[in-house]
């Protein structure tokens, strides 16, 4: 490695905000031809060091260096010049556009489609990318989006690539599409960080892989000289234990029965279709599906906040008493004793509200509870404390905005409040969706925790590895249909990744 050139070296880089040190003397270097992994838990400095090496912070300290010169990167347009494209996990596209247009937005000069779509197909042809350039991002899948986002990067000149959680919404089939081109871009000369948490995937893909801890670089290894627990004890300072608890379901019995569940959104456009299902007490429900095919639809439906097309939802009380959700506002779902917790895709949008700090983001629960205009916070403070202290959340402190704390975190903070109100149905999506691997065991052993306590737990997951370790059973949506509910302990994830992509599979009739 040291014969190589570094296409970047980072030296005393430092990063603050606040009283938070994001980064802290971070010495790095990232090589011309190789994959490196960039590994640390949540809140470690990661995207923040990545962040601004594609010029979107500029560090407080410390000096960048490419190919060897020193530069300054004041904004994502110098990184651009200097040859630094950087994939985000939320894609920055016009839904509206083509995907042409798309990847010239934004450049100088006199632009001119055809010869772009032309240099589109050529970059397209080299690395195996499969892209429409005509096609509208509307139309397009997840994957294809991402794609539109690689080579709107290598149009502009890009040798050094950084990709932040570039699988996070991807099949098994996808990610095996994608990694294949980026090797050949590797081999092309190209320098590529991926930030991720799936360590499969780094053992995979990766050359080498560089290791955060609480904003300080820890050292980086050989990724064929390592393994797994070795990687994870220098992100955590010591070892994980990787093995999913899944303790068997004790007495399950129906708790939600859903039958022939049709749902279209605003536009008309048919979300679900005739779906139907029953999630027990005592067990965890797997939903497994590419990204956009219903499974959001399928949890605000039956938390009480999508209107549905025709089909019916029951909860079911432990008596055997069935009650009809279907017409019931979200609040009356929640007095009448079904405690639906719904862990939402977007954290701050939906579940929190960013400006507002720790306790009073508890307090969204239970303010309603109090007998008099003037709120008692201590309930709240208390239980935003021991969230804090439970989950080891990175905070300064009880009241800073939730907007300032990293996406593992808020996810903590979130599914700490959903939990404390005792449901007897948890809806989770993406519970460990950007949480490093120490914070996501706390979240599946908090889950498990659930499931002992007699909770029916519908779990959403993009990870098939852990989807098909955690639940007891996995209901797979294609296209917002059923293609098949499995049992969790006889299939494997390529059979449910075949499931998420065509209709039809292994039916186990309740």
């Amino acid at each position: 490695m040291e014969t190589k050139v570094a296409a970047v070296s980072m030296r005393g880089v430092t990063k603050t905000f606040g009283a938070v040190i994001a980064n802290e003397d971070v010495d790095l270097d990232i090589y011309k031809g190789e994959i490196l992994a960039l590994l640390g838990e949540n809140g470690s400095g990661k995207t923040t060091l990545m962040n601004m090496l594609s010029g979107i912070y500029f560090p407080d300290q410390g000096q960048i260096m490419i190919n060897g010169q020193n530069v300054v990167i004041a904004s994502p347009k110098d990184a651009l010049n200097l040859g630094i494209g950087m994939v985000h996990q939320h894609f920055k596209l016009v839904d509206v556009l083509s995907a042409t247009e798309n990847i010239i937005l934004g450049l100088e000069g006199k632009l001119n489609i055809k010869e772009a779509a032309k240099k589109i197909e050529n970059i397209c042809n080299k690395y195996g990318f499969e892209v429409d350039p005509k096609q509208k991002i509307y139309d397009m899948s997840v994957s294809q989006k991402q794609t539109v986002e690689i080579v709107k990067v290598l149009y502009r000149g890009a040798d050094i690539l950084i990709l932040d959680e570039p699988t996070a919404v991807l099949t098994p089939q996808e990610t095996e599409k994608l990694f294949r081109v980026l090797r050949k871009m590797r081999d092309d000369g190209k320098a590529i960080v991926i930030i991720t948490h799936k360590m499969h995937e780094v053992k995979s893909l990766s050359d080498r892989v560089a290791v955060l801890r609480g904003g300080r670089y820890i050292g980086s290894l050989v990724t064929k000289d390592t393994d797994v627990n070795t990687m994870t004890d220098m992100m955590v300072g010591h070892a994980v234990q990787l093995n999913i608890e899944r303790p068997d379901p004790v007495d399950p019995k129906p708790r939600i029965e859903v039958e022939g569940l049709t749902i279209r959104n605003e536009e008309g456009i048919v979300k679900l279709k005739d779906v139907s299902f029953t999630a027990n007490s005592g067990e965890i429900l797997g939903i497994a599906g590419i990204s956009g095919c219903g499974q959001k639809e399928l949890l605000e439906a039956i938390a009480g906040l999508q209107p549905i097309e025709s089909g019916t939802i029951n909860y079911i009380e432990p008596d055997g008493s069935k009650e009809m959700l279907i017409g019931k506002d979200p609040l009356k779902i929640a007095e009448m004793g079904v405690s639906l917790s719904f862990v939402p895709e977007d954290r701050l949008g939906m579940g929190l509200v960013g400006n507002m700090d720790l306790t009073d983001n508890m307090m969204l629960r239970s303010f309603r509870k109090g007998k008099t205009p003037f709120v008692n916070r201590k309930p709240s403070r208390k239980l935003a404390e021991s969230v804090v202290k439970d989950l080891a959340v990175v905070t300064p402190g009880i009241t800073t905005p939730v907007r300032r704390l990293s996406g593992g975190n808020v996810q903590k903070v979130l599914l700490g409040r959903e939990i404390a109100s005792s449901p007897t149905v948890l809806l989770t999506a993406y519970a460990v969706r950007g949480l490093d691997i120490n914070s996501s065991y706390t979240i599946y052993d908090l889950l498990n925790e659930q499931k002992k306590k007699g909770v029916a737990v519908i779990f959403v997951g993009e990870d098939l590895d852990v989807l098909v370790e955690l639940s007891d059973r996995i209901m797979v949506l294609c296209g917002g249909q059923v293609s098949g509910i499995v049992d969790a302990r006889t299939t494997d994830k390529n059979e449910v990744g075949m499931m998420m992509t065509r209709m039809g599979g292994t039916e186990d009739h309740e």
